[in-house]
């Protein structure tokens, strides 16, 4: 399929590193102004270097950040064509072990920030008639798994969060369409494990999960950017509401 993005507008959060940078990527290449969103200066500037995207390092947790900078893409670029919310954070405790500290923590980026973005996004798209929301929930927004009490809360919420704007957008000419990817080799799935594992130790961790899917492997992030690339993209004008699972066949089984 070819998609041709050189006059669209896409802001891309969590743009630093694994999916959202693949996305980055991705979209540059078919021409798209990006706005690449994240909080990591170092691991943006390079990504931005690489792709040319315009760098935007903020905090998405806080909902004036993000008014300001849909307005800026707006502002300069005159309309907004889409915005990809991949940003989100992860503790890995289960409900005992969780605190208060860590689960505001993941709710802040994974939930807040979400909210904020969709409904600053979707003043401006309905304002001008179009426009495409993907949010990035996950597998466990449905399914859940132990150990990741928060994170598996916040995908629920995010999963609710799209299904809910996208009937109040219903009919505006504004999508609101989610990704729930699985197992994808990202820095993330062999972060936060209670201690500094060794490269050896994340290698064995990795191919203990990879053989858990019915794929034997992991996502690569350009297969989760391809999806978010179909939902901002033309060719997905009567999706409303829709969860792609990106998970080869985990949640089948």
């Amino acid at each position: 399929m070819n998609y041709d993005f050189s006059d669209r507008t896409i802001i891309v959060t969590g743009a630093a590193s694994g999916m959202g940078r693949a996305t980055t990527i991705e979209l540059k290449k078919l021409g798209a102004h990006v706005y690449a969103v994240d909080r990591n200066y170092s691991a943006l500037k390079d990504t931005c270097e690489e792709t040319g995207a315009e760098l935007c390092e903020m905090d998405i947790g806080y909902s004036d950040q993000c008014d300001a900078l849909i307005r800026k893409a707006k502002t300069e670029r005159g309309k907004l064509d889409g915005i990809v919310n991949f940003a989100g954070v992860i503790k890995r405790n289960g409900l005992l072990e969780c605190t208060d500290e860590e689960f505001d923590f993941v709710m802040n980026t994974n939930v807040k920030a979400c909210f904020y973005l969709c409904r600053a996004a979707a003043r401006e798209m309905k304002a001008q008639g179009f426009g495409s929301i993907v949010n990035v929930s996950s597998i466990w927004s449905d399914i859940a798994a132990a150990g990741v009490f928060g994170y598996c809360v916040s995908k629920g919420a995010v999963s609710q969060i799209t299904k809910s704007a996208a009937l109040d957008l219903a009919g505006t000419g504004v999508r609101v369409n989610e990704i729930r990817p699985g197992e994808t080799n990202t820095a993330m799935l062999a972060s936060e494990r209670g201690y500094k594992m060794s490269q050896e130790e994340i290698d064995a961790k990795l191919k203990e999960i990879a053989s858990s899917i019915p794929e034997k492997r992991l996502a690569n992030p350009s297969e989760i950017a391809a999806s978010a690339i179909f939902l901002l993209s033309d060719q997905s004008s009567y999706m409303q509401g829709a969860s792609v699972t990106v998970d080869g066949g985990y949640t089948i089984c």
